[in-house]
């Protein structure tokens, strides 16, 4: 229920405004008005203007979302093409660091003898992560004519399988021989 303003309160009113001039009257009139014109601001308009402006920016960064997924949308089959180059890559990061590494030396197996290069020694170098990849580290001793050396070195720099070589040593196999012996330090970089 609502509860009506005291008679009396009232009548007090009634006699305090009879008392006042009519130019107290306007002041007093005008002054009452701006009182509740701010309670009203405060009350009821600010907060629905804030209500607004936090909705507004609130769309704002919405439509910002959107046209960024509309722009990777736009580029899905680019992307798509570009995640199925580098497939075979991601592929084996999901085997395990012995299973890697046995891949790794088949691969090096395969390159040599296709180069016609005798490997002598292929030991695992350990593995180093780095980032979002790692490398595994393998060294190897190998003798062949310098020709076959260079191709097989080419066809490990090649590789489809990010083969790289860090470092090598050449030297002849004997004083009068036309066979090289060469160590190599090789790394294949997988995902993580």
């Amino acid at each position: 229920m609502i509860k009506l303003p005291n008679l009396a309160i009232l009548q007090g009113l009634k006699i305090f405004l009879g008392r006042l001039s009519k130019k107290e009257k306007i002041i007093f009139y005008t002054a009452v008005t701006m009182v509740a014109l701010l309670i009203i601001d405060r009350a009821i308009i600010a907060p629905v203007f804030y209500k607004i402006k936090s909705l507004n920016q609130e769309i704002q960064d919405k439509q910002i979302m959107i046209k960024k997924n509309l722009k990777i949308l736009s580029q899905k089959e680019r992307i798509l093409s570009e995640s199925s180059k580098y497939g075979s890559f991601l592929s084996e990061s999901g085997l395990g660091d012995d299973e890697q590494i046995t891949l790794v030396l088949k691969e090096l197996e395969s390159l040599a003898s296709k180069s016609s290069v005798y490997l002598v020694d292929m030991k695992p170098a350990g593995i180093k992560e780095s980032g979002s990849s790692k490398r595994i580290m393998v060294n190897l001793n190998c003798e062949a004519q310098m020709e076959q050396l260079v191709d097989f070195m080419y066809n490990m720099e090649n590789s489809s399988s990010l083969l790289s070589i860090e470092k090598y040593q050449l030297a002849p196999k004997s004083k009068d021989s036309s066979v090289a012996k060469c160590s190599i330090s090789v790394y294949k970089v997988v995902g993580l």
